[in-house]
């Protein structure tokens, strides 16, 4: 697999129920992320995944873009909790430690309101 599909299936896994696997498939053992409202280990962030898929059960994730630069992959989504919701735009970034192994992850996400003043969307 390229890193580019590596980092789509990740993200399908942890989106779809499932980061355990995905997590266990994936990560390096020296695995840190930037998410801010967590600690920065593998273990805290796969458990939190975990724990959101319990409260959207339905969330489904489609991915726009999928840009690879050596070692680093960016991924742009359309992230929805559940059906009707408007949902987010998120981009990922996945470093990769040299191998398909995951060692770095980044997210951000931007709530896309019910209304968009801007012609051109989020996407």
């Amino acid at each position: 697999m390229t890193k580019k599909e590596i980092a789509q299936d990740f993200l399908s896994l942890c989106s779809g129920g499932d980061p355990h696997k995905a997590f266990a498939k994936y990560t390096a053992v020296q695995f840190k992320h930037h998410n801010a409202f967590f600690k920065g280990d593998a273990e805290t962030l796969e458990n939190a995944m975990a724990e959101a898929s319990l409260h959207a059960p339905k969330q489904t994730i489609e991915f726009k873009h999928i840009l690879a630069d050596g070692d680093l992959v960016s991924v742009h989504s359309h992230v929805k909790p559940s059906p009707g919701h408007p949902g987010y735009a998120t981009t990922h970034i996945l470093k990769f430690d040299g191998s398909d192994k995951v060692i770095e992850l980044w997210d951000y996400h931007m709530v896309i309101p019910k209304e968009i003043v801007n012609e051109n969307g989020v996407f």
